[in-house]
Order: structure tokens, then sequence, then C-alpha cells
């Protein structure tokens, strides 16, 4: 899988679906302030590092690829939720750098200058994720070659037999 970046999708979208992502993100960081304002800013700031965007995104993404599937006259159903799956894998991954990010700000930001752990931060946030992408990338590897090789194997044979089995036809 390779990243990139697709700014044609823009184009794509519909003014509702914009609207539905500020509203949706306005009211979850409205009610981040009032419990903030409740409860201090601590408990407000975990509440406000919930990405309010992403559910709203997500079903968003959801519905788009599942109109192109049925636009090209097959069900879309499957696709579109592989898609918001894949975006939630993503958000998830992203979210654990956030945490990083966080946990260095909240320790250093007393200690030093404002410019040197934000910068800090930031780039532990994108190794983080990075490197959270790229375990998870190794893991899906692997578990697809043995995935692959075991559908290759014979039904009812053991492993050692089929190893036997291969060796022979060499």
């Amino acid at each position: 899988m390779k990243v990139k970046i697709d700014a044609s999708g823009l184009g794509r979208s519909r003014w509702y679906e914009y609207f539905i992502r500020f509203v949706f993100g306005g009211t979850v960081t409205a009610l981040a302030g009032v419990i903030a304002k409740r409860f201090g800013p601590e408990v407000g700031g975990l509440f406000l590092a919930f990405p309010a965007i992403f559910p709203a995104a997500a079903t968003l993404i959801e519905k788009d690829e599942k109109e192109k599937k049925e636009r090209a006259g097959r069900d879309g159903k499957r696709r579109g939720r592989a898609a918001a799956g894949v975006d939630a894998a993503g958000a998830a991954m992203g979210s654990i750098g956030l945490g990083i990010f966080a946990v260095i700000v909240w320790q250093r930001l007393p200690h030093s200058a404002l410019a040197l752990v934000l910068t800090g931060a930031t780039l532990a946030w994108l190794v983080a994720s990075v490197a959270v992408w790229e375990l998870r990338e190794k893991v899906c590897r692997r578990a697809r070659a043995k995935w692959s090789s075991a559908s290759d194997r014979q039904p009812g044979a053991s492993a050692q037999q089929q190893s036997v089995d291969h060796q022979e036809v060499r």
C-alpha cells in the first residue's frame, strides 16, 4: 500500500457533508468546553482530544465508496465498510502518536520553551504514528504469508507430512 495525497475528493464532496462535519466537530468541542468548565481543564482536554470529525467522516467515506460501487452496478456495502475500517485504523494509529504528543507537552511544557516542546512533541507524534503503521504492515504481511502457506497445504495432512511431501517434489 502506497501512502499518497489525493485532493480530487474535495471537489466530489457535497456542501452538506462539510456541514455535517462542522456541526459534529463544533458540538464535540462545545461539550468538551462544558466538561472542562465543570470538571477542570485536564478532564476537558481528554474530551477535546476526541477526534471530533472522525465519526462523521467515517460515515461519509462509507457512503461515498458504496455509491461508487453501486454506480458501477455492484453492491458497494462491503467496499464502503472496508474503506471506513481502513480510515478507522489510520485514526487509531494517529491517536497513539497523539497520546505521545500529549504526554510530552504535559511533562515538558512547565520546564522548557513552548516552541521547543511543540516541535519535539510533533516529531515524536510523527515518528510514533509511522512506527505503529510500519509495525501493523509487518504483522499483516506475516499474517498474509501464513494464511497463504496454510491454504497451500493439503487438507487433513499434518504440517510435518506436508513438509516431507514438499521436499520429495523438489
